[in-house]
């Protein structure tokens, strides 16, 4: 058996398994960050697995994500078959305020404003901060999705005052951030100071 995989292993496979009929991008061209039409939906592959087995048809695993509603499920297809590639595009926008429930975003070459229900944005507004640059995703002209900065420098404004230990040793305790926030830091870190946080990870990277 043949296997060029994107991260999933061959372990993940099972007999039986259902293959999804679909339609434009060959299923030979799947890979991680690809963005494909689903059952009139689009999404994003998080992971691949091209297999050819001794005997039968080849195929491809995958583990896509939906854009709007962020689940994330399995999907097999045969190979060489053809997929609607979604037409997922990104502009930049600033994020400039928050008015209710919306987070407003800025064109800053048009001055057109994009606003965003805060239901619809997940968690990641945890690391949103005013004059922050970010991807807002666009499919069928509709926002479906918006990405952060892989890195955000935020302040720390409050740490518990109690906490004592032994820098050397690589202690840390929790900060609470500008933006409401709390991760792990140095216990050399203080309230005051600003830090690059991952917003992937949400882990503390260094002290600006």
């Amino acid at each position: 058996m043949l296997i060029e995989s994107g991260v999933l292993s061959s372990s993940t496979l099972t007999d039986g398994d259902d293959f999804a009929g679909i339609y434009a991008l060959s299923s030979n061209d799947i890979k991680v960050g690809t963005s494909i039409e689903v059952d009139g939906a689009p999404w994003r592959v998080l992971e691949f697995l091209h297999v050819k087995p001794g005997k039968g048809a080849a195929f491809v695993r995958t583990k896509i994500r939906n854009y709007v509603n962020g689940s994330t499920v399995e999907r097999t297809f045969r190979a060489g078959i053809t997929i609607e590639e979604a037409n997922v595009f990104k502009e930049t926008k600033q994020f400039t305020y928050k008015d209710g429930s919306q987070f407003v975003f800025m064109d800053l070459s048009s001055y057109e404003e994009t606003r965003l229900n805060e239901s619809d944005m997940g968690d990641k507004t945890k690391w949103l901060k005013e004059g922050m640059d970010c991807n807002l995703l666009y499919w069928k002209d509709k926002v479906i999705d918006f990405e952060l900065p892989i890195t955000a420098q935020l302040k720390i404004v409050d740490v518990d005052p109690g906490l004592r230990g032994d820098t050397a040793q690589g202690g840390t305790k929790p900060a609470t951030l500008e933006t409401g926030a709390v991760v792990n830091v140095p216990l050399f870190v203080n309230v005051g100071e600003d830090i690059m946080v991952d917003t992937r990870t949400g882990t503390y990277m260094s002290r600006v």
